[in-house]
C-alpha cells in the first residue's frame, strides 16, 4: 500500500512539473541552463566508465530479475503453499513502483527539456520560407560536398565506406571520440552546446534497433548517448553527434539534425564531413524532389558513384529490416514526440531541411 501511494504521488508530481513548464517555457530554460547540466556531468561520467551501454546492460539484468523472481514467487506458491493472490498483488505494486521511478527520471533528465527554447531560436536562426530556387541551390552545394569527401574516406573490397581499418570495437570507440571532439569544437561556437560528452557507444546486440528501423537512442537515464552499431558505418557519424546534441538538452528531433550536421561539418575527420554532408543531402534532395522533381535529376545524376554505392548499401540494410516491428515502432516513437510537443512526429526530422537551407545559404553569402 506504500508503494502504491508513493508511486501515485511520484506521479502526480511529475505530471504536474510537466505541465507547468510546458505553459512556463522559462522555467524549463532555467532548468536547461542551471540544474541539468549537473545530471549530465555526474551521471554522464559515471555511466561513462562503462565500455558498454550501461542502460543495455541494465534493461537484460532487470529482465533476468524479473524472470528470476517470477520463478520464486512460483515455488513460494506451488510448494510452499503460500498465497498466490498476496504475491501477484506485491508484484503489481513493485510494478507501479518501477514505473514511477522510470518516469520521475525522465521527467528530470529528459521530458523538462523538450519545453526549453529551440536552439535555432536561442541563436537566431529563423526558420524562414525558402524558394525552390534556394533549396536547390542547398542541395547543389552538399551535393558537392558530398562528391569531394566521398573520395578521400576509407572504403572496403566492395567500395562501401567504412570508418576504419582493424578491430571493429576499437574503430567505432576512436570515431566515438572524434564524435565528441567534434561536438566539443561546436561548443566553442555555441556556449549552449560546451561542456562535458561522454564517448558514444553502439549497442551489442544493435538488431535491437534494427528491427525498430532507428538508426540511435539517447538515454536519458543512464546520460548515455548509444547508436546502431549494425547499420552502414556512413551513418554513424552524424548519428553520434545527434545523440549527443540531446546530451545538452535539445530534444527537437529537426535540431538535433541540425546540431548532427554542424558537428561533422566542423570535424577536423574526412568521415565525418563525409557523413554530415551526405546526411544533409538526402534530407535536402528529399525535399527538392517534392517541390521540383526536374531538379532533382538534374543533381542526383551528379552523384558520384562512390555516394551512390553507400546509398544502395544502406537501402540493402534497411529493407532487410521492414515489416510490423518497424511499422510499430514508428507509430509508437510518432506518439511520443507528439506528446512531446513536437506536432508533426516522426516527420519533425525531415525539418531539419529548414535549418540547412538557411545555413547554407547564409554561409556563403
Amino acid at each position: 500500500m506504500k508503494k502504491r501511494k508513493a508511486a501515485g504521488m511520484l506521479i502526480v508530481l511529475d505530471i504536474l512539473i510537466l505541465g507547468v513548464v510546458r505553459v512556463c517555457g522559462m522555467l524549463a530554460d532555467w532548468y536547461a541552463r542551471r540544474i541539468y547540466p549537473l545530471w549530465t556531468g555526474i551521471i554522464g561520467r559515471i555511466f561513462g566508465v562503462f565500455p558498454y551501454s550501461a542502460v543495455e546492460c541494465l534493461c537484460y539484468a532487470l529482465i533476468l530479475f524479473v524472470i528470476l523472481r517470477a520463478l520464486y514467487r512460483l515455488y513460494k506458491s506451488v510448494v510452499k503453499k503460500e498465497s498466490a493472490v498476496i504475491h501477484l498483488k506485491q508484484a503489481g505494486e513493485n510494478i507501479v513502483f518501477g514505473i514511477a521511478i522510470l518516469f520521475t527520471l525522465y521527467t528530470w533528465m529528459c521530458g523538462i527539456n523538450y519545453q526549453r527554447d529551440a536552439f535555432a531560436d536561442v541563436y537566431q536562426m529563423q526558420q524562414k520560407q525558402y524558394t525552390a530556387e534556394e533549396l536547390k541551390e542547398a542541395s547543389k552545394r552538399l551535393l558537392a560536398d558530398v562528391n569531394r569527401y566521398a573520395k578521400s574516406v576509407e572504403r572496403d573490397a566492395n567500395g562501401i565506406m567504412i570508418l576504419g581499418k582493424g578491430k571493429r570495437g576499437a574503430v567505432l570507440n576512436g570515431s566515438g571520440r572524434n564524435a565528441v571532439r567534434a561536438m566539443q569544437a561546436l561548443g566553442e561556437e555555441y556556449s549552449e552546446l560546451e561542456g562535458f560528452y561522454p564517448i558514444p557507444k553502439g549497442l551489442m546486440v544493435s538488431e535491437i534497433l534494427s528491427y525498430q528501423n532507428l538508426t540511435g537512442v539517447y538515454s536519458p537515464f543512464t546520460i548515455e548517448a548509444n547508436y546502431n552499431a549494425d547499420m552502414p558505418d556512413y551513418n554513424i557519424p552524424f548519428t553520434m553527434c545527434h545523440e549527443l546534441s540531446h546530451l545538452k538538452g535539445f530534444m527537437q528531433e529537426e535540431e538535433a539534425n541540425f546540431i548532427a550536421y554542424l558537428g561533422c561539418e566542423g570535424s577536423k575527420e574526412e568521415a565525418f564531413r563525409y557523413s554530415g554532408a551526405l546526411l544533409g543531402w538526402l534530407y535536402c534532395s528529399n525535399e527538392l524532389y517534392a517541390y521540383d522533381k526536374e531538379a532533382y535529376r538534374e543533381l542526383e545524376v551528379k552523384l558520384c558513384e562512390e555516394a551512390v554505392v553507400d546509398l544502395n548499401e544502406n537501402n540493402r540494410f534497411w529493407d532487410a529490416y521492414k515489416g510490423k516491428i518497424a511499422k510499430t515502432a514508428q507509430k509508437v516513437n510518432d506518439a511520443y514526440l507528439k506528446a512531446n510537443g513536437q506536432t508533426e512526429g516522426v516527420e519533425s526530422y525531415d525539418r531539419v531541411t529548414d535549418l540547412l537551407v538557411q545555413h547554407l545559404l547564409r554561409k556563403n553569402r
